[in-house]
């Protein structure tokens, strides 16, 4: 199986930024973790602040992988461009935010990619990408 995780903007900043919110592991940290415990599934990463190289890296994956994870970041409640790549595409995508959305500011409330997302994890912090995963096995 082959998976890929979509972090968009200030992801790259986790460990640093806001710790109350976010935690205090980098993804690359936590990343190497999910490659050890899931040794059967390929397991790839990408991160940008560009809101086109995401949507290029959508598109670039979205016919020949079986799974998609993307956390869009402030994307996620702004960028009809994403969504419209998500539902264009055929490999199935997970929403995944590690904050609960729903209890932040109202802005965070609504998601240009939950209509076209096979499913939607947010507020189980890191863990929401292992839960994705565990979704497409």
């Amino acid at each position: 199986m082959k998976l890929i995780i979509i972090n968009g903007p200030n992801l790259n900043l986790l460990g640093r930024r806001e710790p109350e919110v976010y935690g205090a592991q980098t993804f690359e940290d936590y990343f190497s973790s999910l490659q050890f415990k899931f040794r059967d599934v390929q397991l790839e990463y990408f991160q940008s602040n560009i809101e086109g190289e995401l949507i290029s890296r959508l598109q670039e994956v979205g016919y020949s992988y079986d799974g998609i994870i993307l956390n869009a970041g402030a994307y996620t409640h702004t960028s009809i461009g994403i969504g419209d790549a998500v539902k264009a595409i055929e490999t199935p995508v997970v929403e995944v935010h590690i904050s609960n959305v729903a209890a932040r500011e109202p802005f965070r409330h609504s998601s240009y990619i939950s209509a076209g997302a096979k499913g939607v994890i947010f507020g189980f912090g890191l863990k929401g990408y292992d839960l994705a995963i565990r979704s497409f096995l």
